[in-house]
Parts: structure tokens; sequence; C-alpha cells
């Protein structure tokens, strides 16, 4: 289990929090590569002459492998602390960099699944370490700046990846080595002093965890599984989409841009926001606004989409930080592991979801897949009435 550090009096301003902005400028280079990932689809499957369905294992293979490996990362952050999360940004970033050079796409698969694994690694540990390093008071509105700044990477990711291959073509992928490997240095520079270390050391007894419950867990883990599953598939499909709509890369890639910045606002917002109204009732509201607002991003497309992939992006992404506190107070002195589990499940839906949808597509049209997204809210919804309250949280606390 890792100990938790003193938040220092400066963190009571969130953004002047020097420890959580490193973390966050980690956080948005590592999902810089989960974002440039969809605008490989077109290219990929006109290079190998694959179906949509196929081109989203590139996806599965980055996602799920990252996905499935989280929760034994988060056990090890607990256990030994999270000083080398640089590494896990360096890993993904020379593996990431291989696929640019790749000569097949069985090749190709394996390299995203290796860059997978760094980013399994270094969420679990992010999250630790931000859970660290934020006051109580704005535990919701802290994790939200950090969570922003992977949504803020992986919205750059598709205005970044479009101009690489249009510039170098496949090979573009390959200049992505520079950014991860500068940023991982620094972050072994910084970790030295914000890293959690290990709380068992020699004299140190190990305290027992308190039992999780159970029902509260497993609504958090589904809430989370349907809107990573939603926003993965939304924001996997739209260059595809848009391109078959006759539409040029840079449109498509700014509205991928924009649909993924707006969640980072979102995030904030509703980080805000639930520090005011509660973590549950923001949920929920972000669950019912969904649907309208996805049927109508389904329904019209062209430069209307700006607006209603906007609204999209505002309210689709803007509940993982929320749930991601609620898996942590639920699972005290597990932080790591929570996690490790709540964003490890959250991914690897979203990961099979993304070939899911695509399978729909290739069956129905992109534009029924989007529609079809709804679903995941309506299933969502009365899940939000087990979510556990910040009453509740602090009540089993005191226990």
């Amino acid at each position: 289990m890792a100990e938790t550090q003193a938040v220092p009096a400066e963190a009571t301003s969130i953004l002047r929090n020097r420890p959580l902005i490193t973390l966050a400028l980690g956080h948005f280079t590592i999902d810089l590569y989960a974002g440039l990932l969809p605008v490989l689809f077109p290219l990929l499957a006109s290079r190998f002459g694959l179906d949509l369905k196929t081109v989203g294992l590139v996806s599965l293979a980055y996602s799920g492998v990252g996905s499935v490996s989280q929760p034994l990362f988060g056990y090890l952050a607990d256990r030994f602390g999270t000083r080398l999360i640089g590494f896990a940004l360096c890993w993904t970033a020379v593996t990431f960099a291989g696929i640019g050079i790749a000569p097949s796409f069985p090749l190709i698969l394996t390299l995203a699944g290796l860059a997978g694994l760094g980013s399994g690694a270094f969420h679990p540990f992010g999250a630790l370490n931000a859970n660290a390093v934020i006051p109580d008071r704005k535990r919701n509105a802290a994790m939200s700046v950090y969570a922003s700044g992977g949504t803020i990477g992986f919205a750059l990711g598709p205005l970044i990846g479009v101009g690489l291959l249009a510039l170098f073509e496949l090979r573009g992928v390959s200049v992505m080595l520079i950014p991860g490997t500068v940023i991982a240095a620094w972050l072994l520079y910084e970790m030295r002093a914000i890293a959690v270390r290990p709380a068992v050391r020699a004299g140190h007894a190990r305290v027992k965890p308190a039992p999780i419950p159970k029902l509260a867990m497993t609504a958090v883990i589904l809430v989370m599984m349907a809107r990573s599953w939603s926003m993965s598939s939304i924001q996997a499909y739209v260059p595809t989409w848009y391109e078959s709509l006759g539409y040029s890369k840079g449109f498509y890639g700014a509205l991928a841009t924009v649909i993924t910045l707006c969640s980072a606002v979102g995030t904030i917002g509703s980080g805000n926001l639930a520090d005011r109204y509660g973590r549950r009732a923001v949920i929920l509201g972000s669950l019912v606004l969904t649907v309208p607002t996805v049927l109508l991003f389904a329904q019209f497309t062209g430069p209307i989409a700006f607006v209603t992939g906007a609204l999209v992006g505002l309210l689709a992404a803007s509940t993982a930080p929320l749930l991601l506190v609620m898996a942590q107070q639920l699972m005290l002195g597990r932080a790591g592991i929570a996690s490790g589990l709540i964003l490890g499940l959250g991914f690897v839906t979203g990961a099979i979801g993304v070939p899911i949808t695509g399978a729909v597509a290739d069956a129905l049209g992109i534009q029924m897949a989007m529609r079809l997204q709804v679903v995941l809210a309506l299933i969502a919804i009365p899940l939000c009435l087990l979510l556990p309250t910040e009453q509740s949280l602090q009540a089993a606390k005191r226990e």
C-alpha cells in the first residue's frame, strides 16, 4: 500500500499546484498517442484493404492491453510507489513510433498492443499520485484538472496526426518519439520529489483495508464502461464517417479535435459543479442530456456537427474523473488498485466497443451506429441511482 503525502498550502490554488500540473502534463503526453490513432484508420484501411471492423482492432490492441494491465499496475503502485512513471511514458513513445515504419498490419497491431502497455502503467500511477497531491475540499475540481490534461492531449492527437500524415504519410507517426521521450525525462526528474512512496517499510505494519461496498462499486464501473464505449466509438469513427461523406482531412481532424477539447472543458466544469452540487447529480444530469444531443449529432452532418459535436464532448466525457474519485474513496487504502480497476475496465470496454460499433457500421452504416450510442446512455441512467453520495462516503470513512 502506498502512503499519501500531505497537501502543501499552495495546493489550495489548483492551477498553482506544481505537482498536479506536472502530472497533468504527463497525462497530456501519454494521451496524445491514443488521440492520434483514429486518424490512422482511413490510411490503414486504404493501404491494407481493410474494413472498419478490422481497422478497429488497432484501438482494441492499444486500449485493450492497456486496460487489462491497469489493475496490476495499480497494485504495483500501491505496493511500490509511483517514482518510475516516466518509464511508462517512454515505453509508449518508443513502441508507438515503431508503427510509422512497420511493414505489415499484424506488426502494427503488435506495436499498438505494446504501446498500450505503457499507457496501462501510466494511468493508475498518475491517478494515484494526483490523488495524493490535491486538497480534499477541491478534490473533484483538482482531479478534473488532472484528467483534462489527458483529454486535451487526446483532442490534439487528431490534428497532430493529420499534419504528420499529410507531410510524411504513415512514417510521420515516428515523429511522436520526440515529445514522449522529452516529457518522460522531465517526469523522471520531477517525480523524485512528488512521487507516492511505499508505506510498507521495516517496522511499519500493514493496515488492513476496509471492505469494498460491492453494489456501489459495481454501479461506478458499469457507468464508466457505458460512457467509455460511447465516447470511444464516436471519437474513433468520426474521421472515417466524414471522409466517406467527402470531407477533407482538415475538416474531420478539426471536428474530432473540437469534440475532445470540449470534453476537456466539460471535465473541468463537471468537477466544479460536483464540488457544489454533488457528483451523482452531475453524472445523472449529463447522461440525461446526452440522449438528445447524440441523436442531433448523428442526424445532422456537415458544419453543424461542430456545434452538436461540441455538446456531445461537453456531456459525454465530463464524468470520468468524478467516477474515478468515487472509486478511490470506495476502496480506501487501495487507491492505486481502484484507479487501475475503474480506468482499466472503462478503457477495455471502449476498446471492445470500437470494433463492435465498427461491425454495426459495416452492416447498417456509420450514421446508424452513431444513433445507437444513445442506448448506452439509457442503460447508464438508472445505474446512477446506485452511485454513492458524498454524505454516504463520508459516513463510511468515519466508521
